[in-house]
């Protein structure tokens, strides 16, 4: 009995000293000299609160394998938006840009005589490899290209305004969609929105695309926003991923 208090009084010794040695290191060391020391001199119910503290004060060593992934993933995407970043706007390029960090849009504006001209332009929808299979209709060529949506709105003042839903290719603007919105009416009014773009007259399609073009919605300038979102989506990326470290690490 007087042998076994010893023992008992030497491992107690024993573990504080192991856990100070260790302070800095993760939490997969300290359990493994916790499992050593318990072998070799005492069972493990000798010493519970010492494992109790190991267990909540160290972070979990998937928490630590997850952060050195992310890391990696942070350095692959800072490399990759050095590489890619387009910062130099073009001087034709006739709207105000902005951009606040963290939203998924830009806002372009301008003034066009007496109109205002407002264009919300989302990330691109970006297509990868070779989608080709064959086919030379319209329809195929446009689905393996790279695209990005964009909401163009009119307004004159005290009115109403035209909204366009568009798909900037490139070299190529498509119009979706076209309807008269009237900023007087509420959102639970269904009002009626006209009939699908394609089922126009085609002079009338023609004559939309030239409105659009007068006022800035124009291939040389969608080329620009289709690369500058994709840097944009670069930016966003890193910044999700830096947020993402930051919440495992508090």
């Amino acid at each position: 009995m007087a042998f076994g208090n010893v023992l008992r009084r030497s491992a107690s010794a024993v573990v504080p000293l192991a856990i100070r040695a260790i302070g800095g290191q993760r939490y997969r060391h300290c359990s493994a000299l916790l499992s050593a020391v318990n072998h070799r001199t005492l069972s493990r119910s000798s010493f519970p609160s010492i494992l109790h503290y190991s267990s909540t004060s160290k972070r979990p060593s998937s928490d630590a394998s997850l952060l050195r992934v992310i890391e990696t993933e942070i350095k692959c995407a800072q490399e990759s938006e050095d590489h890619d970043q387009v910062n130099d706007v073009p001087d034709a390029f006739p709207f105000k840009i902005e951009d606040n960090p963290g939203q998924q849009t830009i806002s372009l504006s301008r003034d066009y005589q007496s109109e205002n001209v407002l264009v919300e332009v989302h990330m691109p929808d970006l297509v990868t490899g070779d989608n080709d299979d064959g086919d030379d209709d319209d329809d195929t060529e446009k689905s393996n290209q790279s695209s990005i949506p964009l909401v163009v709105r009119v307004s004159k003042k005290n009115g109403p305004c035209l909204e366009f839903n568009v798909t900037a290719f490139p070299d190529e603007i498509s119009i979706d969609s076209l309807s008269v919105k009237d900023p007087q009416n509420t959102e639970d009014q269904i009002f009626y929105e006209g009939p699908d773009f394609s089922d126009l007259d085609e002079n009338l399609q023609k004559a939309f695309h030239k409105y659009l073009e007068i006022r800035g919605i124009k291939p040389s300038a969608t080329n620009f926003l289709h690369e500058y979102m994709i840097n944009k989506d670069s930016r966003e990326y890193t910044m999700w991923l830096k947020n993402l470290k930051k919440f495992v690490e508090a």
